[in-house]
């Protein structure tokens, strides 16, 4: 057993990367070997039954490491990345009480950047809202930014998508209303000390095959009929929920836009955009360290030798 007692526990450790890189399964190995908890840093897998298109950890993965930051929030709620930091630090704070290691883990790269350099008042793009954004019909952006920030609606050009766009985006990543983004808003948080942020990276040929097969086997566990349900629950009536990858395309499926067969391959296109999307911001906006990863790389394996490091800056040493 880990003897939390025993010494002093492990700085938070942060692995990021494109959807279906993989960082998930080694983020649960690394978990079991170091004696430690997995904070999700992913701005849908807070949603209550959002679980199959987001690729949420299993009931048998939860079991076998906890994990914070997960089915935190109803579908009728929002959620942004200052509730996130309010949640993360409490997680923090928690699993290190009890001699464990947090371990972030995640593609929000936005939460990530609010962690180390807190909110400011106008965040740089996130690829995930950009994309949800992007395949938003402009009537449905103006909607909501005439409920959520009148005084930017009243004045912006609605005629020039980009504008809107960037309005929502920085609405849903802050909370806060467009128009109030140039005024200061100071973080809380402590000065974050010097962290070792691993991003995972894959040959773009071996990223796209396990992007298509994550995305046959979401359908083919029932993503359809998620969302179905989904709809009953009130998905239709939070824009950021339904603008989830995959989730978006199976409500215009059900609604008689195309057929299965064209959704899912919509799906698998939407999702390998956004993972270059995903790639492209880690490089141009956090210091990260990439480790490339091949087809034969097993999680075991990889979380072993990024548990030696990690060890090696810390007196704790990983379990037996």
């Amino acid at each position: 057993m880990h003897d939390g007692n025993a010494r002093s526990p492990l700085a938070p450790v942060f692995l990021a990367g494109p959807t279906a890189v993989g960082k998930s399964a080694i983020a649960l190995a690394l978990a079991e070997r170091l004696g430690g908890e997995i904070i999700s840093v992913d701005s849908m897998q807070v949603y209550r039954g959002l679980d199959l298109g987001t690729a949420k950890p299993s009931a048998e993965e939860r079991a076998r490491v906890p994990h914070h930051l997960i089915d935190v929030v109803e579908l009728s709620e929002s959620f942004d990345a200052a509730k996130f930091l309010r949640l993360a630090e409490a997680a923090v704070k928690d699993i290190q009480s009890r001699g464990r290691v947090p371990i972030f883990c995640g593609g929000t790269g936005l939460y990530f950047k609010a962690w180390f350099d807190g909110l400011g008042a106008a965040p740089p793009a996130d690829p995930r809202v950009r994309a949800e954004l992007e395949a938003t019909p402009l009537a449905d952006l103006l909607a909501e930014l005439e409920r959520r920030d009148p005084a930017t609606f009243a004045r912006i050009d609605r005629q020039n998508p980009r504008r809107v766009i960037r309005a929502l985006e920085v609405i849903r990543l802050t909370g806060q209303p467009f128009s109030t983004q140039r005024a200061a808003w100071p973080s809380t948080l402590d000065p974050r000390p010097s962290a070792l942020l691993i991003a995972f990276t894959r040959e773009p040929a071996d990223l796209r095959f396990r992007i298509e097969a994550r995305v046959d086997a979401m359908f083919a566990a029932g993503l359809v009929e998620e969302t179905r349900a989904l709809l009953l629950r009130g998905l239709a009536d939070n824009p950021a929920a339904l603008q989830a990858l995959g989730y978006r395309q199976v409500v215009e499926h059900l609604r008689g836009a195309r057929g299965l067969g064209d959704t899912i391959a919509l799906v698998k296109t939407k999702t390998w955009q956004f993972a270059r999307r995903q790639r492209t911001w880690f490089r141009r906006q956090l210091a990260v360290e990439w480790v490339p990863l091949i087809p034969q790389s097993e999680p075991a394996a990889v979380a072993r030798e990024l548990a030696d490091r990690i060890t090696a800056r810390s007196p704790v040493a990983p379990l037996d």
